[in-house]
């Protein structure tokens, strides 16, 4: 008897599309392939601007693959073999070998839970310190940050970060292309940075596409810009976790790592949102890998704000419906 009929197929993939993506871009697609699954790339999901070498992207299909994982644990289901495609197969990313014997992961309970949270985290939380060094203790390739004075400087080297890409028009505008700052676009919860994710209102976001858009040039010229972009007033509210893996990684794998680490953020009662411009922004990149004296041997891949969010976040997901993703 097959091991995968439409329905399992469909329900697989309604829990390993809530894993996360670069500007949720959601580029992975699945194909049944026997009992094999192959993960496809959708060639209109890049962002050629930030991510030339495609290397975020293949970092979310990683994502998407310990996703599935998680999923076909809790039904007894695991990976068997993840064969990588080579480039002459297109559009194909992997192949997945599917077998059974596997078993739930304490991680999967936080799948549905997990979420970007771009608000303020509450200051002054008298045991943010102990869920930090939890955190730390956990994954082995986090390097935790929760010291006051450091945090400011990590806050003003984000801030220093986003508004050099900022200032790049290409960047500006890739970034507002997946922006979905109004309901009234016809993709708003379904891909991209819709205003809720942003934590934005109604007003922030139509500021935003003000801002972002038409009225930058001139605010940058009167000087306008850079403080009405901030966010260093969230950024100095919790701590910061560098996600560093060993160099030369297979970025399939370093997918898989970052989003179990991101879980185990949420499994701990932590909310967390990457501020990947940090690793992106050439200065801040080699300031942070000095602080931390990061190993040769290792390189820093992303870095996450992470602390106790002031309220409950709700797991909202915008998503692409399965049945597209599944082609």
């Amino acid at each position: 008897m097959a091991m995968l009929d439409r329905q399992l197929l469909e329900d697989l993939i309604a829990e390993a599309r809530l894993a996360p993506s670069v500007h949720n871009i959601q580029p992975t697609r699945w194909r049944r392939d026997g009992d094999a699954l192959l993960v496809l790339a959708d060639a209109a999901c890049r962002l050629p601007v930030a991510d030339p070498l495609g290397h975020d992207v293949m970092l979310s299909h990683g994502a998407a693959i310990e996703g599935l994982s998680l999923a076909l644990g809790r039904r007894g289901l695991r990976i068997a073999q993840v064969d990588k495609a080579t480039e002459e197969q297109g559009d194909i990313v992997a192949r997945l070998v599917l077998a059974r014997g596997g078993e739930p992961d304490p991680l999967s309970a936080a799948v549905f839970d997990r979420a970007s949270w771009r608000g303020p985290f509450r200051r002054g939380e008298p045991d943010l310190p102990q869920r930090l060094a939890d955190l730390a203790e956990a994954a082995g390739d986090l390097i935790v940050i929760h010291d006051k004075a450091i945090v400011a400087e990590v806050a003003d080297l984000a801030d220093r970060a986003a508004f050099h890409f900022l200032c790049d028009d290409a960047h500006r505008g890739e970034l507002l292309h997946w922006m979905r700052l109004s309901r009234s676009d016809p993709r708003y919860g379904r891909d991209g940075l819709d205003a809720e994710a942003l934590a934005l209102g109604r007003l922030e976001a139509a500021a935003a596409s003000l801002v972002l858009g038409p009225l930058f040039p001139m605010l940058r010229r009167l000087g306008l810009a850079a403080p009405l972009t901030s966010e260093r007033g969230k950024l100095v509210s919790g701590g910061f976790a560098l996600f560093h893996r060993p160099s030369g990684e297979d970025p399939l794998e370093t997918g898989r790592a970052f989003y179990r680490d991101w879980l185990t953020m949420e499994r701990l009662g932590l909310a967390a949102c990457p501020v990947s411009v940090l690793v992106d922004f050439s200065p801040s990149n080699r300031e942070l890998v000095r602080r931390c004296a990061l190993p040769p041997d290792r390189r820093l891949v992303n870095v996450f704000r992470v602390g106790k969010p002031t309220r409950r976040p709700i797991a909202r997901h915008a998503r692409i419906d399965v049945g597209e993703l599944i082609v």
